[in-house]
């Protein structure tokens, strides 16, 4: 499929085609920020870290008020790339280091849609699609790729140096290996990685796909950055992430691109809220990471394009990250194929002031490959029980009654159930979610394609045995 498409591209590239004058293909840049919550930034409501790059940033472009992810980090990556539900590309949950599944790179990723209409890519952060060479970036479509390929939690001790530490890697080698004191460092590294790919790249159109580590625990701020807040160690390290989102924004102005270049800002799923003092905030929002609750998949996000979108401006339309990919090749004048299906839908519309509705017909919220909730317009409507967040369970009012029925308009966190009062609603939910269901969730789905798998997979630097369970 992907050998075909490219030959295509290149065929039509070759032929004569006479254009008028056109503006230039918009460059892409996508900062994901890893377990940060919808109350975590200022234009967001938060107070007690200071986030004053973001807050230009959200003053110059427009807040995404109902812009969903997912419960946990390898899905909601997958489904940035591909612009479909992690159940339906079989990525459900979260990939640990030496896995031997992974994204199948028979998807066709965003980078590889853009690197085909002319874009250098880059990778530089947390990837964590799988870390075996036929999943990594360089093979899905990424022209580089700087930096940790899973969480940074993921340590594993090395049997040369005898300390648990996680990859750093340039391309699809390891370049070193880094201890948890040496990723205090890791924000600023990814920053001036990034800077160097603009400076380098200013002269044709370029995707710049920035996954932080940050602010994923253990919380490792940088130096200057330490003390800094009034909200700990998180809030030091989400205001040097502020920091880094202004050194791109910075770059971009001096370069003379920003009136080029669409800039997201986003997260991969809620808070961890079990982690306490070194756990983010949901704001207003029911739950956290792990979780279908609006905490655990809705995300502070902010779109960025002086002179395309407008400055101070706010929509509350449905939206993902599963709309990143047909967004970006559609401003990019490409065109996504029909097959294979994708769920994701083009929002350039909404960003560019043309509409405030919701291009989709629904937002469902899988957990692994269980629907659990689905949303339209103002009615989300909760299939099953739902967790909290991931390490605590279901509380009593969403243990009994299901399904439940909420106007997330009228109540954002969740708390009424409205099933009884409108049953014409939970019909139609119910009916498209029971559709959805049949063709990507449970065990036996219609179209789900079949994930990535690598034969021998292998932890990436040598390690120390690991202990097999029941052993001492």
């Amino acid at each position: 499929m992907k050998t075909i498409r490219t030959v295509l591209s290149l065929l039509l590239a070759a032929c004569p085609v006479i254009t008028t004058a056109a503006e230039p293909k918009p460059n892409i840049v996508i900062i994901f920020i890893d377990d940060m919550g919808y109350g975590d930034i200022g234009p967001f409501g938060a107070t007690k870290q200071k986030t004053p790059n973001l807050d230009r940033m959200a003053k110059e472009g427009m807040k995404l008020t109902s812009f969903y992810a997912a419960p946990v980090c390898s899905v909601s990556r997958a489904q940035l790339l591909t612009g479909c539900y992690g159940a339906r590309i079989d990525v459900p949950g979260v990939y640990s280091p030496g896995s031997g599944s992974g994204l199948n790179p028979k998807e066709y990723t965003i980078a590889e849609h853009l690197k085909e209409l002319g874009y250098a890519t880059m990778c530089i952060g947390k990837w964590h699609v799988g870390d075996q060479p036929e999943f990594l970036p360089t093979n899905q479509g990424f022209d580089h790729y700087f930096g940790i390929p899973y969480s940074n939690d993921m340590q594993v001790k090395s049997s040369v140096s005898g300390e648990r530490v996680v990859p750093l890697l340039r391309d699809d080698k390891v370049v070193e290996l880094l201890t948890d004191g040496q990723q205090s460092s890791i924000v600023e590294r990814y920053t001036a990685e990034a800077v160097r790919f603009i400076s380098e790249n200013k002269a044709k159109p370029f995707l710049l796909y920035l996954p932080h580590t940050a602010i994923h625990t253990p919380i490792f701020p940088g130096e200057a950055f330490r003390g800094k807040s009034d909200n700990g160690q998180v809030g030091d390290w989400i205001e040097e992430l502020d920091w880094s989102t202004g050194r791109v924004l910075d770059t971009l102005r001096e370069l003379k691109l920003d009136s080029n270049t669409l800039v997201i800002f986003t997260s991969d799923n809620g808070p961890w809220l079990i982690k306490g003092a070194d756990s983010g905030s949901s704001g207003p929002l029911r739950g956290g990471k792990g979780s279908t609750w609006e905490g655990g998949m809705r995300e502070p996000t902010i779109a960025w394009w002086p002179g395309k979108i407008v400055g101070g401006s706010s929509v509350d339309a449905v939206a993902g990250t599963i709309d990143l990919l047909p967004t970006a090749v559609a401003l990019a004048g490409g065109r996504v194929p029909e097959q294979p299906v994708i769920d994701g839908r083009d929002i350039s519309p909404i960003l560019l002031g043309k509409t405030t509705e919701s291009p989709r017909e629904a937002q469902y919220y899988f957990f692994q490959f269980k629907l659990q909730a689905i949303r339209q317009g103002p009615w989300k409507l909760a299939l099953v029980s739902q967790n909290e967040t991931m390490g605590r369970p279901a509380l009593a009012d969403a243990s009994t009654d299901n399904p439940r029925l909420y106007n997330l308009d009228e109540e954002i966190g969740e708390k009424t159930n409205l099933a009884d009062k409108h049953p014409e609603i939970v019909s139609k939910l119910t009916a498209l979610a029971e559709k959805m269901e049949a063709e990507i969730g449970g065990s036996q789905p219609a179209a789900r394609r079949p994930g990535g798998k690598a034969d021998h997979p292998i932890i990436l630097y040598p390690t120390e045995p690991r202990r097999q369970k029941g052993k001492k």
